[in-house]
């Protein structure tokens, strides 16, 4: 039997407050601005009818809250998972671009030529951006679910997933992915072999 193709739906999160401000943020944790809410809002109205059968997001609250609006919407309830937290920014995490520009443009330069080993600050590199949440859809593979997931995460976790040259994702954007392709990707970057993801499973979440 033909295995029924789970779909992801990959998703920023609103606006934060620290996004208003022009903050890098990684693992801090502001809460929307009031155009993010507005946001959030109108995400779950343009996926209402889009078949998403599970919800499931960062434990940050900038996309724990964009999770929440999307999921009372389509009458179900957000899960919540560490693994999809932003990139750790380490010790540039509420600093501006100018500020980090002033104090570290060698390694500024780094990050905006994409370095996969560069740990900004400290913080986490690509690599490991990838490692982290490959392990998280490797367990969503095997786990029994519906065929259509939205997954709210971050702009850096997304753009950590996609080919080099990708450019940034703006919030509540969203990427349409399978998860056999996405497992893919990540195996051979990891040389890990792909997960044989679960059959989809409407009852079970």
């Amino acid at each position: 039997m033909t295995r029924a193709r789970r779909e992801l739906w990959l998703i920023r999160h609103a606006e934060s407050a620290w996004n208003a401000m022009g903050l890098w943020q990684g693992h801090a944790d502001p809460a929307l601005s009031a155009r993010g809410v507005a946001q959030a809002e109108a995400l779950a109205e343009a996926l209402a009818g889009a078949g998403i059968g599970a919800v499931i997001a960062s434990d940050l609250r900038r996309a724990r809250d964009t999770a929440r609006i999307l999921a009372r919407a389509l009458g179900l309830e957000a899960l919540h998972d560490p693994r999809l937290r932003e990139r750790d920014l380490g010790s540039w995490s509420g600093l501006s671009t100018p500020q980090i520009a002033g104090r570290w443009p060698g390694e500024l330069a780094r990050v905006r030529a994409r370095d996969p080993e560069f740990r900004p600050g400290g913080g986490e590199s690509i690599r490991d951006v990838r490692r982290r949440a490959g392990a998280f859809f490797r367990e969503l593979a095997g786990r029994a679910g519906p065929a259509s997931w939205a997954v709210v995460t971050h702009g850096g976790l997304i753009r950590a997933l996609r080919p080099p040259g990708a450019p940034p994702i703006a919030n509540t954007e969203t990427l349409r992915v399978g998860l056999d392709e996405l497992l893919a990707e990540l195996a051979r970057d990891e040389g890990v072999p792909p997960v044989q993801p679960a059959e989809p499973d409407a009852e079970r979440v």
